[in-house]
């Protein structure tokens, strides 16, 4: 009767009198966890072991209940795991190859989480030991390497590639991961080029290769020479250099799609029926819940692409083929992922057979607009700290594109004209612009609608001071580019004009809250250097001469604000106080700009009196400035073509460190949650042959 009890027992693993049957992989991992070698008594057990399913949840949970002595005494069992997982890798039956993965997965998280405080070395030390790390580590990457180059399973690639990321990402901070030192030595660049290269590779594990690439070349960037850094800084493959490009369009065109399902989904829910009740005064609360969240690592995979790579640029502008008409694909779908990377375009990039036929003007998008689209979205809202790097380094980003020379031809080329809608934040005073109405112009256009956007959309008390300056930077380098090569550009500089004397009005209203956190006067004196840019070079650059009067109406008809700032920044230059020596280079750059409205003003007024107009009208003015000109005298300003070149070493250093440690731990936790289920990967290899 007894023995019947036990059998069920045995049968039933929820039975309350009996402890649960325990699988064989449980019971041989408990032989490990022993000071004893399992393989005395059982000559074939590391053989065995590979062919059983990976408890992953049971490995990492043991090797964490440990501390650290008890970790020291099964140390010898821990390098020999290691090692036979290593030596599994080389098998011919992919399910010794699969479950060999899987243990190194478990066990490289499992230890790490256990010596958190320890270093990097002690690590090195329990896994492999360091009489034989070099060579383990070396057969280890050589093993991977083989398998992520070879025509055989994709699964088999995507583990592959999942150890690898879990290899990175198991310390917070990837510089102290000494690990990384023999994936240094080790090189796999070679590897993640040809699944970028390869079309079906891409598709498949485009994502994981790229954020792998993104974080290696952060490994010590600024302390030792890194080879991913050296090697990705010349590449020149162009099907290479397309696949990345494709890769991270994918990506970031996902979000603008996430981005707009839930903007139009909240438009039509309920907040929809109460502002159209109660007017538009809760819109902004409303729009501040559309939250998607944003993807640093493959906006860092972008910096990395266009920062080391000059050759990267072209795919900037290069149409992208899968990003434009959908087309059923001829062979079957991957299982995984469900949206294949590098074929999905943005929704808004979509074009059906059917709209085919009534629009001639069908375009396809590229890098460059997708990656705008995307800057135009995260930026809208800096409160949130991942936005705020989001947004610093979509600025980052669009800084180093505005200083590179080919970049900026064909931002400018006249034969490359798009529509691209920006994304722009609901104000209360402004309508929603209709999307079909956008004309095709040269892609610089939308590059400073985007930073006109941002001018007009963020004046707050939590001021983004940082943001300000380098959007100021990418329009003033722009601004370079358009006299050094005299570019007439069609744009409505008007907007720009408005916006930057709105942002000196803002200061001012705003000296006391914000001299007790920022130096306002930089960035005042940046804004007024762009208006002597166009002063003093406003003639070789903008489209036509009206254009130019257009400004010089601007600055009389603003005056007041010009005033203003003299006034401020007269009275800190002549005070004995922290604000003197900025304040004084403010006053000496409005020396031209004072000259026009002193010069002008009294003629204004002279042309009203004797025509008997109290009030002139735009064209009446304009009709006085061109009359005007020969007798204004200007200062010539030295040095408003000239800036400094971006450099991330000495000034974003240590925001790249925080970001990336950000990216880290973010790829660890999806990690953890659900892409190392083996479910998928035991479908692919049911039988061993």
């Amino acid at each position: 009767m007894a023995q019947t009890e036990k059998k069920g027992g045995l049968l039933r693993k929820s039975s309350a009198s009996k402890k649960p049957l325990k699988e064989k992989v449980v019971l041989m991992y408990d032989e490990i966890f022993t000071t004893e070698d399992p393989s005395k008594c059982n000559p074939r057990f590391w053989e065995e072991l590979f062919l059983m399913k990976v408890n992953l949840e049971y490995l990492e949970s043991k090797l964490e209940a440990l501390d650290g002595e008890e970790l020291m005494k099964i140390k010898d069992n821990i390098n020999c795991l290691f090692q036979h997982c290593i030596q599994a890798l080389g098998e011919e039956h992919p399910i010794r190859v699969v479950n060999a993965l899987q243990t190194l997965c478990a066990l490289i998280r499992g230890v790490h989480q256990k010596n958190k405080s320890t270093s990097g070395f002690d690590i090195i030390n329990m896994l492999v030991g360091f009489d034989k790390a070099e060579l383990c580590m070396k057969n280890l990457m050589e093993s991977l390497d083989s398998l992520l180059c070879a025509e055989g399973s994709e699964s088999l690639k995507s583990l592959c590639l999942k150890l690898l990321l879990c290899l990175v990402t198991v310390t917070d901070n990837i510089s102290q991961n000494t690990i990384l030192e023999y994936v240094m030595i080790n090189s796999i660049f070679e590897a993640i080029l040809q699944i970028l290269s390869s079309p079906l590779s891409r598709r498949e594990h485009g994502y994981d290769a790229v954020v792998l690439l993104a974080l290696l070349v952060n490994y010590r960037k600024y302390e030792s020479v890194n080879p991913y850094i050296v090697k990705l800084s010349i590449v020149d493959d162009e099907a290479t250099l397309n696949g990345m490009g494709l890769v991270i369009a994918q990506a970031l065109s996902e979000y603008n799609r996430q981005y707009k399902d839930k903007e139009e989904e909240h438009q039509t829910g309920f907040f929809s029926a109460l502002t159209n009740m109660v007017g538009s005064m809760f819109i902004a609360d409303a729009d501040e819940k559309i939250s998607v969240q944003t993807n640093e690592a493959i906006l860092l995979a972008l910096y990395e692409a266009v920062h080391l790579n000059r050759n990267f640029i072209t795919v900037l502008a290069q149409s992208h083929p899968e990003m434009g008409l959908m087309t059923t694909p001829t062979s079957p779908v991957p299982t995984t992922p469900v949206t294949p990377l590098g074929t999905t375009p943005p929704s808004s990039d979509v074009i059906s057979s059917a709209e085919l036929s009534l629009d001639a003007d069908v375009q396809t998008s590229n890098l460059l607009i997708t990656f705008l689209k995307y800057s135009s979205i995260v930026m809208q809202d800096t409160k949130d700290e991942h936005r705020l790097h989001s947004g610093k380094l979509c600025l980052i980003i669009l800084t180093c594109i505005a200083e590179d020379q080919y970049a900026n031809a064909f931002l400018h080329d006249d034969n490359m004209n798009f529509r691209v809608n920006l994304h722009r934040m609901p104000m209360r005073h402004r309508k929603k612009a209709a999307d079909k109405n956008l004309p095709c112009r040269p892609l610089v256009c939308a590059v400073l609608d985007l930073m006109v956007e941002f001018i007009v959309t963020h004046m707050m008390k939590e001021f983004p001071m940082d943001l300000y300056v380098r959007c100021i930077q990418i329009v003033h380098k722009l601004l370079c580019y358009q006299k050094k090569c005299r570019v007439r550009l069609h744009y409505t500089w008007r907007e720009l004009w408005s916006a930057l004397i709105n942002l000196l009005k803002f200061l001012m209203s705003n000296e006391t809250v914000l001299l007790a956190k920022h130096n306002i006067f930089t960035l005042a004196l940046m804004v007024v250097n762009l208006f002597n840019m166009f002063i003093t070079y406003g003639d070789t650059f903008l489209p036509t001469p009206s254009s130019y009067d257009e400004l010089y109406y601007e600055i009389i008809r603003m005056h007041q604000n010009f005033d203003n700032l003299y006034s401020m920044v007269l009275r800190l230059s002549t005070n004995a106080g922290q604000w003197k020596e900025p304040a004084s280079k403010v006053t000496h750059a409005l020396v031209n700009i004072r000259a026009i409205i002193n010069h002008f003003n009294p003629k204004i007024e002279s042309y009203a009196a004797v025509n008997h107009i109290s009030q002139l009208s735009e064209d009446q003015v304009l009709e006085v400035v061109r009359s005007n000109y020969d007798t204004l005298t200007l200062k010539l300003q030295d040095g408003l073509d000239q800036y400094e070149r971006y450099s991330e070493q000495h000034k974003e250093a240590a925001f790249f460190k925080e970001l990336v440690r950000s990216i880290s731990i973010n790829v660890r936790k999806n990690l953890a949650f659900n892409t190392l289920s083996q479910e998928l990967l035991l479908k692919e290899f049911s039988t061993i042959s």
